[in-house]
């Protein structure tokens, strides 16, 4: 595994050239991304390590299209991923990436089958069949109908996993995916994102604090005072 920050040779699938982002607490300034340069090959999997406080989950939040930069520009497939109207941004997060939250963010009152098809019913599709391929594959065929409070952490997480996947993007991001489990299940998990990516062909991006876990990626990549370092 390397450490640099660049893709290997060729075109970039996912670039982010120059991207600041400050926040505004009170009368303060905190700058917590300070010109960051990278670029992620098509079905590259990387991790995003780094202390607390980094800025680790800002950046995903950038990269992924949920947080606009304050300046620099972010490409995904050679378009910009704050380009056009709102409709066209919301539109393209919807149908070009998936996400992947600490806390699961599963709607209580919809069953596993109904949160993992979700955000293809946003997206104006019936994806049914697909949210019931999905859920085997990450070892849920049996719990279909079950709602959120009736699964385990780890299980939660695989229909986090299963829904990122539903309206086969290109890319996923997650955002310590393994943060809320058990170092027993978070492994489980982690081998299970990386084994689905790899069998449906997805780029992934993950921030975790664990670098034993970002061990299991291609690359690592290191953010400390809002900067990638070497």
């Amino acid at each position: 595994m390397t450490d640099h920050l660049n893709a290997p040779a060729g075109e970039a699938f996912l670039s982010a050239s120059g991207v600041h982002r400050t926040y505004h607490v009170g009368g303060d300034a905190i700058e917590v991304l300070r010109g960051v340069d990278l670029s992620v090959a098509q079905g590259e999997r990387v991790f995003l390590c780094g202390p607390s406080g980094a800025g680790k989950t800002t950046l995903l939040y950038v990269l992924g299209g949920l947080e606009r930069p304050d300046r620099g520009e972010v490409l995904l497939e050679g378009k910009s991923v704050y380009g056009g109207s709102g409709a066209r941004q919301a539109k393209l997060r919807n149908a070009a990436i998936g996400y992947i939250f600490q806390n699961y963010l599963l709607l209580p009152e919809l069953t596993a089958l109904e949160n993992v098809c979700l955000p293809a019913l946003i997206g104006g599709r019936q994806a049914k069949a697909r949210g019931e391929e999905l859920l085997g594959k990450v070892g849920l065929g049996a719990r279909l109908q079950h709602l959120p409070t009736q699964l385990s952490g780890g299980e939660q997480q695989r229909v986090a996993i299963a829904r990122s996947l539903i309206n086969n993007p290109s890319v996923i991001f997650a955002d310590e995916p393994t943060g809320n489990l058990d170092s027993k299940t978070g492994t489980a998990v982690m081998n299970l994102l990386l084994s689905v990516v790899a069998e449906e062909g997805k780029t992934l991006m993950v921030v975790t604090h664990d670098t034993q876990l970002a061990g299991q990626g291609d690359r690592m990549l290191v953010l400390r005072d809002g900067m990638l370092v070497d």
